[in-house]
């Protein structure tokens, strides 16, 4: 959603009340409910034609939509039932209502790093990697950072070379989650998660040293897979394979006073990427501040190049942007 949804859907529960809000807020996801919190904390007053234009344009789309079915995974397993045979169909839906069950998982969603770190602190490195590869890249770096170099080192191997989650392994998660958040005993299926790819996302967050030192440790022990790893990251300096329409997509998304930080870091081609995808007069001021900033802490520079990257991939996730190439790729 971009910021404009985000505000119209803020108008909107500013409009609903206190009670009503709270009720929506509760079928949001955790990092839906971040956005529009944030959003809500800084919206301003509201003009009477921007409210009588949102919630037109909410009745509107309330309209267009309407629930055909009133049990709509009973449809589904009904449907292919009776397409496929009762094993043929259990098996496919086995495999379409398997998010349902990892309620537990969710549960760590809404908990910040280190508490989650806390919880896995003493449990078996597969077990980690196993509950690791269901949280987003972003929490799950933050919950690696809280780990000593070792037993982080371990669980991004595990995460990498984990084909899928067995059923055994998921037997093991699910006492674990028994213990720790008394989640129930439905996780019995194996779960295509974790892998290069969960692994190399995992590790874009991480950045700074400790993804050099995690990097270097596979290595020692795995070449191939420590190159597969990153062939699938996709770092800032990256940024200057997107193409400009995905740039200045994401240009609207970032205050100058966090781009000026980010660039402190860039390599020159991706600054001069970004000044060809703003105003001739945007670039010049983008340019001063640059040069008029000091000195800037590397950390500083870090944080806020991640910052930069969490949007990007939500971006691509939207679709608006497209990612392409690895972290090996030789810019032109």
């Amino acid at each position: 959603m971009d910021e404009q949804g985000l505000e119209d859907a803020a108008i909107m529960l500013m409009t609903l009340g206190e009670e009503e809000a709270a009720e929506v807020f509760k079928h949001l996801a955790p990092k839906e409910v971040q956005r529009l919190g944030e959003t809500l904390t800084r919206m301003k007053p509201v003009s009477r034609d921007r409210l009588a234009g949102v919630i037109g344009r909410f009745a509107e789309e309330a309209n267009n939509h309407s629930l055909l079915v009133p049990d709509t995974d009973e449809y589904v397993k009904g449907v292919l039932r009776r397409a496929l045979g009762e094993d043929k169909a259990n098996l496919l839906i086995d495999r379409i209502m398997q998010s349902s069950d990892i309620t537990g998982i969710e549960s760590l969603k809404w908990m910040d790093a280190p508490s989650v770190a806390e919880l896995l602190r003493n449990e078996h490195p597969q077990i980690v990697a196993a509950i690791l590869v269901h949280l987003d890249s972003d929490q799950a770096s933050g919950v690696l950072k809280c780990f000593p170099d070792r037993q982080r080192n371990e669980v991004l191997v595990r995460i990498a070379t984990l084909d899928g989650i067995q059923p055994s392994a998921l037997k093991d998660l699910n006492e674990v989650m028994g213990r720790v958040l008394a989640g129930g005993d439905r996780t019995t299926r194996s779960s295509n998660l974790g892998g290069v790819k969960a692994a190399a996302e995992i590790l874009n967050m991480l950045g700074g040293s400790a993804e050099t030192a995690v990097l270097d440790y596979i290595r020692e022990a795995d070449t191939d897979l420590a190159q597969k790893i990153m062939d699938n990251m996709f770092t800032f300096d990256d940024l200057v394979k997107v193409d400009d329409r995905g740039m200045q997509a994401l240009l609207k998304e970032v205050q100058t006073s966090e781009l000026v930080v980010a660039l402190k870091g860039a390599s020159p081609e991706l600054k001069d990427k970004i000044f060809r995808n703003m105003s001739s007069r945007g670039a010049e001021a983008l340019k001063e501040e640059l040069e008029s900033r000091g000195p800037v802490r590397l950390s500083e520079v870090e944080a806020q190049q991640k910052e930069m990257l969490k949007t990007v991939r939500r971006l691509a996730d939207e679709g608006t942007i497209v990612l392409g190439g690895g972290a090996d790729d030789q810019f032109v």
